[in-house]
């Protein structure tokens, strides 16, 4: 089943165009966006929602169009948007309350749902405070509160991890990747920040300049190299010095010897010379590609 499906979709605006000719689908489960900022991101996820009409094509978000059905839409749908939005003299259980009331929830169903989302996103007590008390992290979570508030079946984030700091955005990754597991809610995530998306999302779209450039499975994408990461814990430079005697093809990266693989033999060639030479091996693990690899190697073929 797709969640969403695109054909043709462009969205052009007097100086430029934001979306071009973009046809893509995408299934249940964490589906990340990705591209540079000004890459057409936040513009599809307006025209998803019904917002923006889309200039030519179409597009379905869960089976309903978008230029004919974008209340419906937006009923079954939660929007985190990337900037600030939140007014400053309310609580978050105010803010939240209210949104879900606007989403049809009867007052105490709406009291209830906030209050559970509000603990979901960690917001304790913290919830009857001022949000313009609060810090950006908070903020953010307010803002992923009430996309959730309602029970939609998808919800759309736009860039969530803006301002946060390393422990924030950890935090907020997390908190992700739990809606799309635990709580059985689709996500589509945006975000230039490649890594972010190699850690919590199943497929994986790749744009630039509102043009598709790949779309693909996490797998697809982290597929295997044919190298060897090895770490020991002291002893670097003579185990490299080792094996290249012997024949093999190795680099140093920082703290870890890189070692290309030219069969079994390689393996037994790793083990012999750490045994030979006296050292503790603490990692050795086959390579993986990056998104962000695929994602320089596909921009640079453009």
């Amino acid at each position: 089943m797709h969640i969403l499906a695109t054909e043709g979709l462009t969205k052009r605006f007097p100086t430029v165009t934001a979306v071009d000719r973009l046809s893509v689908t995408v299934g249940p489960g964490v589906t990340g966006l990705v591209g540079a900022n000004g890459a057409g991101k936040s513009t599809m996820i307006k025209i998803l929602l019904g917002l923006l009409p889309p200039s030519e094509g179409t597009a379905r978000v869960l089976d309903l169009d978008v230029t004919t059905q974008g209340a419906e839409i937006r009923r079954l749908v939660g929007y985190m948007p990337e900037h600030e939005c939140l007014p400053p003299d309310v609580s978050a259980t105010e803010l939240v309350v209210h949104l879900a009331r606007m989403s049809g929830l009867p007052r105490t169903a709406a009291r209830e749902r906030a209050a559970d989302v509000l603990r979901h996103v960690g917001l304790a007590e913290e919830r009857y405070r001022a949000v313009g008390t609060y810090s950006t992290g908070m903020k953010q979570r307010v803002k992923l509160a009430q996309a959730l508030v309602h029970d939609p079946k998808l919800i759309f984030l736009d860039e969530p991890t803006n301002g946060l700091d390393p422990r924030g955005r950890d935090e907020m990754l997390t908190l992700i990747r739990r809606i799309g597991t635990e709580f059985g809610i689709s996500v589509l995530v945006t975000s230039h920040l490649l890594g972010e998306l190699e850690r919590i999302c199943d497929h994986v779209i790749v744009i630039d300049a509102g043009r598709l450039l790949r779309s693909s499975a996490i797998g697809e994408f982290t597929q295997a190299t044919q190298t060897l990461t090895v770490e020991v814990d002291e002893g670097l430079d003579d185990l490299a010095a080792k094996l290249s005697g012997d024949g093999q093809t190795v680099s140093l990266q920082g703290r870890q010897l890189v070692v290309k693989v030219a069969g079994e033999q390689t393996y037994d060639a790793i083990r012999d010379a750490t045994a030979e030479l006296g050292l503790c091996l603490i990692r050795l693990e086959q390579g993986r590609h990056r998104i962000e690899d695929v994602f320089r190697d596909e921009v640079a073929h453009v």
